[in-house]
């Protein structure tokens, strides 16, 4: 009994999960072990991670975790691909751009999950989008319909001026922002962007630019999303509406709209590419890069509340597909 009550206390010191013990109290090795390297926590992600094991568990298989969070720090995350080569883990999942880049340069023959990543492609995590392409890596883009939210946005706000604040240093940060431009070109709309290095700089990266627009878009940007209170805070605070592609990060703040991914079904997807590389055998390149098209993937969010202190009315064939509705404080699931 003492020896195992230490294993627990080790598994939970060292963030290892253990799902089955043996006979003498030890830790199965014929269970694969999976690490999975997240780069920041915020609802997104963690639903993301919580995809992944439910589908596994659904699949009545078994594999042991290794659950660590990198704090949005680069370095970190180099750390813990370190971690998960010296521990010999079976797969590992990078949840997040810079995580799954430090896992891919680490691992040459140890299988590679990325997951909501939105191009793996410009981020050098696959060599292309064709299929088989080789290699130790596979997994799931979140690549957004941006031209398509930016659209919504004007439509719903008539906007002449759109900001956008960024994190720099993080692929998927960049290219959301360059197509977010390309889309304000497009319709002639003036484009204001700010950009970010860590999370404690969002707040003051909104400020400096919410006084020069009419709407905010906010893409599937870890470092930003993870500060989305801090964005909704400003933008209400200056009348200003928005708009964000992350419908799992704006419960209990001010928003207008949110279209975007359901994570935990990432997860789900993500879990099926964990599945198929582990227990059915699959080489990861012949995975590849998995796209999610299907719009019941997709949620679209509007909260009344913010629209009404607004001045914005939601057209009825918009508010007749939402998912959720926000209306007097309350959460509407349809």
């Amino acid at each position: 009994m003492k020896i195992t009550r230490l294993l627990l206390v080790f598994a939970l010191i060292t963030g290892l999960a253990i799902t089955s013990l043996g006979a003498q109290g030890v830790t199965d090795s014929a269970i694969p072990l999976v690490g999975i390297s997240k780069i920041i926590t915020h609802p997104a992600l963690d639903a993301v991670e919580q995809g992944i094991q439910d589908y596994l568990a659904s699949q009545n298989v078994t594999v042991r975790f290794d659950f660590q969070n990198a704090n949005g720090d680069i370095s970190t995350a180099n750390s813990i691909a370190q971690k998960f080569k010296l521990d010999r883990v079976q797969l590992s999942v990078g949840i997040g751009t810079p995580v799954a880049q430090a896992l891919v340069n680490t691992f040459s023959d140890v299988p590679v999950v990325f997951t909501a990543i939105t191009d793996p492609v410009d981020a050098g995590l696959v060599p292309s989008y064709t299929i088989p392409h080789g290699g130790n890596v596979a997994g799931v883009s979140d690549m957004n319909p941006v031209e398509s939210q930016i659209e919504l946005l004007i439509r719903l706000t008539g906007a002449k001026s759109i900001g956008n604040v960024y994190a720099s240093g993080e692929a998927n940060g960049v290219i959301l922002m360059e197509q977010a431009a390309a889309a304000c070109k497009k319709f002639g709309v003036e484009f204001v962007t700010a950009a970010v290095s860590n999370t404690a700089e969002v707040k003051q990266a909104t400020q400096s630019i919410v006084k020069r627009i009419d709407a905010m878009y906010i893409a599937t940007d870890n470092t930003v999303i993870s500060a989305l209170a801090s964005v909704a805070d400003v933008c209400a605070t200056n009348g200003v509406a928005l708009m964000s592609a992350d419908p799992s990060s704006v419960e209990g703040i001010d928003f207008l709209v949110a279209w975007g991914f359901n994570y935990y079904k990432i997860g789900l997807e993500t879990g099926r590419v964990v599945k198929e590389i582990l227990f059915d055998k699959k080489a990861p390149g012949d995975i590849g890069t998995v796209f999610l098209t299907d719009p019941l993937d997709f949620e679209l969010w509007f909260n009344l509340d913010s629209a009404k202190k607004l001045g914005v009315t939601i057209p009825t064939d918009l508010l007749e597909t939402a998912a959720v509705t926000i209306e007097g404080g309350k959460k509407i699931v349809k």
